[in-house]
C-alpha cells in the first residue's frame, strides 16, 4: 500500500512538474510569476514567518500561565491563519473573480467576529484546563 501512495504521490508530482513548465514557458510573465511563487514562497516563510512563530511561541511559554498555554498557543494561530486568508479581500476586495452572494460582504466585520469567536473558545478552554489543573493538584495533595 506505501508502494501505491508513493507511486501515486510521484505521478502527482510528476504532473505538476509539467504544469509548472508549460506555465513558466508560455509567456516570459508567468516565468517571472513562477519564480517568485515558487521560490519566494520558501524564502519569505523560512526567512520571516518560521522566526516570527518561534519566537511568538517562546513569548507564549515565558509569558503565559501553564494552563493558558496551549489555548493561546491554538488561538494565535488560528487569528493568523483566519487574518492570512482574510488579507486579499480586505486589501483589494473586488480583485478576485466575483460570486454573486460570496463577494457582497463586509470582510473587516466578518473578520472581527471570526476572530471574536476564536477568542472567547480560548477564554473558556483556558478557564476550563485552569479549572482542571487545580481539581488535578488538589487530588494530588489530599492523596499524600
Amino acid at each position: 500500500m506505501r508502494v501505491l501512495l508513493a507511486l501515486a504521490g510521484l505521478v502527482m508530482l510528476g504532473y505538476g512538474g509539467v504544469l509548472a513548465w508549460e506555465f513558466g514557458s508560455s509567456r516570459t510573465i508567468n516565468a517571472v510569476e513562477g519564480l517568485a511563487w515558487f521560490a519566494g514562497g520558501p524564502i519569505v516563510h523560512d526567512g520571516l514567518v518560521a522566526p516570527v512563530v518561534g519566537i511568538v511561541g517562546l513569548g507564549i511559554a515565558r509569558v503565559v500561565a501553564r494552563p493558558w498555554r496551549t489555548p493561546v498557543a491554538v488561538g494565535v494561530v488560528l487569528s493568523a491563519v483566519l487574518t492570512l486568508l482574510a488579507v486579499p479581500l480586505l486589501w483589494r476586495p473586488f480583485y478576485v473573480a466575483t460570486n454573486p452572494g460570496l463577494h457582497d460582504r463586509d470582510y473587516g466585520t466578518g473578520l472581527a467576529i471570526a476572530l471574536a469567536v476564536v477568542w472567547v473558545g480560548v477564554v473558556v478552554s483556558g478557564l476550563a484546563q485552569r479549572r482542571w489543573s487545580r481539581l488535578a493538584l488538589g487530588r494530588d495533595q489530599s492523596s499524600s
